[in-house]
């Protein structure tokens, strides 16, 4: 008994000090808190808000694909994906100095090399990233307080919206073993190049380009993508297309409030320490966030078709919103993220009007407005960092004392900034655009991309043979073909006719 009680006393004793040293348990905590936050933004967030967008029909498809493919996601992401985006550069080792040829620094900095983060020395160790080791300023050697776990895992959250975003543009007819073959082979060729030239140290890093928290590596990937896959795929049935009213709005409601409160740990966790700063990016996240909804909303009563204040643009500017803040949220003060919130929502709400009835944007059955709300709110938000950076705001004090900061042309008297942005935004823009149209064509060899007629016509009964909305005795008996336990099958007058399973 007595060495049962010792054994178990040493199993509950916390791991030596000389093992964690590098440990800060607050700053692991928020860590971890601030990735649950992001999660929830996926599952049930984006699943509930599309759902509610949906026709009735396509509630359970919309739910199944977002969470498959978050759960596709983790896979390869553990596999090889993370170290493709945040490990060393395929074309080089740590110690590699830069050439005076761009080209060649910026395909030895482009993705990283392959590997597992699965043993458990691995996921419990110091977190590191090396290219970005040397400006962190928490203990040695690599400068993070958290371990390598806590680092992938709020990543891996990172990356797993990004697909679930453009899922909006391509719902109600992309085949969903298209999206289980299309979310993994996107994450490892696209979001990991983005990841790594702008989070992992790579070459638009390198160049000073800045984008806090994924308005290029997720919202942009995420409109351009989408609308690629959109216009690949092709659209809707022209009569869902027609009537494309949302079904239920406090679904739209509980989703949006989701996405809302969990961008706090979208933007709050990603200095990596539960920081002044970390504080700065939460309260700048919500004030650009209700800049840009009201911005919105007032332009629908004295601008809009119908000259009323609506409930979707309300939700559509709260959107617009958070994307816009999320390249600058810890770069910008109080009032830059205000005016980025209401320049945005501004931008967007003249795109969705005007720019939408032009012949190539008609072509493309964007279902939910992507390239809107994230592809062109993400690619302006990233600009305006050029514009509203304020040095002021210092992200980290590094070991030697120095502020890391970013300047921007009002507050830091430093215009290039507004050109670094572009750059790096159009790289994001041709390669995600490029990986997508190849992806998606090469799987259309082998099955097409799209589902059939007669699926669209039915919906979730035919695709998953689950109904969001079942009658009293569980499934609809309004569809031809349908057989009940007795063996009568709904004839397409909906008149029971004999038949067997």
């Amino acid at each position: 008994m007595l060495h049962l009680t010792m054994h178990l006393l040493a199993a509950a004793a916390p791991p030596n000090a000389s093992d964690q040293a590098y440990l800060n348990t607050g700053d692991n905590a928020w860590q971890l808190t601030a990735a649950t936050f992001v999660a929830l933004m996926s599952v049930p967030g984006l699943a509930v808000l599309f759902a509610g967008l949906v026709q009735k029909k396509w509630v359970v498809n919309t739910m199944m694909m977002t969470f498959a493919g978050f759960a596709s996601v983790l896979v390869v992401w553990v596999l090889w994906a993370y170290k493709m985006g945040f490990g060393t550069p395929l074309g080089h080792g740590v110690g590699w100095k830069a050439t005076g040829d761009p080209i060649t620094n910026f395909f030895a900095n482009f993705v990283g090399r392959p590997g597992t983060v699965l043993s458990g020395p691995t996921l419990e160790k110091q977190a590191s990233i090396p290219l970005v080791n040397p400006g962190m300023p928490g203990p040695g050697p690599t400068g993070f307080a958290l371990p390598q776990a806590s680092v992938v895992y709020f990543q891996f959250v990172f990356a797993a919206i990004t697909p679930l975003l453009f899922l909006g543009s391509v719902l109600s007819r992309v085949k969903f073993k298209v999206w289980l073959v299309f979310v993994p082979l996107w994450t490892s060729l696209a979001y990991t190049v983005n990841a790594m030239l702008l989070w992992g140290g790579g070459y638009w890093a390198q160049q000073g380009a800045a984008d806090y928290s994924g308005g290029y590596v997720i919202h942009l990937a995420a409109g351009v993508s989408g609308f690629v896959a959109a216009a690949m795929i092709g659209p809707r049935l022209k009569r869902d297309r027609d009537r494309a009213i949302p079904h239920s709005l406090p679904l739209v409601a509980i989703g949006g409030g989701i996405i809302w409160l969990g961008w706090n740990g979208f933007n709050g966790g990603d200095p990596y320490f539960a920081s002044a700063n970390a504080a700065a990016a939460v309260i700048n996240t919500n004030m650009a966030t209700v800049a840009a909804l009201l911005t919105w909303v007032i332009w629908d009563m004295f601008a809009g078709p119908a000259k009323k204040p609506t409930f979707l643009g309300a939700i559509n500017g709260m959107v617009v919103g958070l994307v816009a803040i999320t390249p600058s949220a810890g770069y910008v003060n109080g009032a830059g993220a205000l005016m980025i919130g209401a320049i945005d929502s501004t931008i967007v709400w003249l795109a969705w009007t005007y720019l939408s009835r032009a012949r190539f944007m008609k072509k493309v059955d964007d279902a939910m407005g992507i390239i809107y709300t994230h592809g062109i709110a993400g690619f302006f938000g990233g600009l305006m960092v050029g514009v509203f950076a304020d040095p002021s705001v210092v992200v980290y004090h590094s070991v030697g004392g120095s502020q890391v900061a970013v300047k921007g042309w009002i507050f830091g008297g430093y215009p290039k900034q507004i050109l670094i942005q572009f750059l790096a935004a159009v790289t994001v823009i041709m390669w995600d655009a490029l990986v997508t149209f190849v992806i998606l064509k090469v799987i259309s060899f082998f099955t097409p991309l799209r589902m059939s007629d007669a699926e669209l016509e039915v919906g979730d009964l035919a695709v998953h043979d689950e109904e969001a909305y079942p009658d009293s005795e569980g499934v609809s008996r309004a569809l031809p073909g349908y057989a009940d336990a007795s063996g009568m099958v709904a004839s397409p007058a909906g008149v029971a006719v004999g038949g067997a399973r």
